[in-house]
């Protein structure tokens, strides 16, 4: 049998989220606690909108005796739209998840970070250092967010520009951009392709963008902090990413073994591209085989 619950709880700053519960389920309670169970932290769009990995990998890890924890995050259902989607502030929504699992009695608890989720995990775990969180899977993981964007607008001859966009910001923002109360909604032609129609446009309020993108959004440089990041790491990566460098995850992992931690893998999942599971087998077959060593 399986169990489904659908939870809502409150972060520390009483921001609501809601959470998919997915167990497997027993008789005897100890068991299932003991079994691994992954926090799952989505992209831009959030769990119950997204096609691929949000919404199918938990389903598909259950039948690996694999328990999940999707938590529709503030970034969820285009929060960087809404201004409530700051990057700096997922510390918080992170912090509740790994609480309520805790205290539900879970010992082995993992997070997963699928694209923008994968930046915000990394940035997490840099920050926090916790027991009960046994490893991370990094899939889709940006080398710098900031980076990433500054170099796709410019290919793409962007209107406004990266450095017009980071003017008006700092007009608007003022001193304190995370106090500032002149948050404004803005659209960018040509983010993500030569024309200016809808599927080449990107949107953001100017805070939200500031601390997810901006040039001193340093918490979404991932390559700065992961270095910090002591507990086990698996990264996955499209080996057809079509958003992402090829290098990006072997240059992370770099970074996080010269800093000390050994126990990191690279693995590129052929036939896929940014959502590894376009090739759902080899993409569970690949965590599962990981998973493994903690069991």
């Amino acid at each position: 049998m399986i169990r489904k619950n659908l939870i809502s709880f409150q972060t520390k700053d009483s921001f609501q989220l809601d959470a998919f519960l997915l167990l497997r389920s027993s008789n005897n309670k100890v068991d299932v606690l003991n079994t691994p169970i992954i926090i799952h932290i989505h992209g831009v769009l959030g769990h119950f909108l997204a096609r691929g990995t949000p919404r199918l990998l938990p389903q598909a890890l259950l039948e690996h005796g694999i328990n999940s924890y999707s938590v529709n995050t503030r970034m969820a259902f285009m929060g960087q739209i809404m201004g409530v989607g700051i990057f700096d502030d997922i510390m918080n929504d992170i912090d509740a998840s790994l609480d309520l699992l805790k205290k539900e009695g879970f010992s082995k608890i993992f997070i997963l970070g699928y694209s923008l989720g994968a930046n915000l995990v990394a940035y997490y775990a840099s920050k926090r250092s916790d027991p009960c969180i046994h490893g991370l899977i990094l899939e889709g993981c940006a080398f710098s967010l900031p980076e990433a964007q500054r170099k796709r607008w410019e290919k793409w001859n962007s209107e406004p520009s990266y450095d017009e966009v980071y003017s008006k910001a700092k007009e608007i923002l003022g001193p304190d951009p995370y106090k500032s109360s002149k948050d404004q909604i803005f659209i960018v032609h040509r983010a993500w392709g030569p024309t200016l129609n809808p599927f080449h446009i990107e949107i953001f309020t100017y805070k939200t963008w500031w601390f997810m993108r901006g040039p001193g959004a340093y918490n979404a440089m991932t390559y700065r902090l992961i270095s910090n990041i002591k507990v086990p790491i698996v990264f996955l990566q499209g080996e057809n990413d079509d958003i992402l460098g090829a290098w990006e995850a072997t240059e992370l992992a770099r970074l996080v073994r010269e800093a000390g931690n050994s126990d990191v893998t690279v693995r590129y999942i052929p036939k896929a591209m940014h959502d590894c599971m376009e090739n759902p087998d080899e993409t569970v077959r690949a965590i599962a085989d990981w998973l493994s060593q903690f069991t």
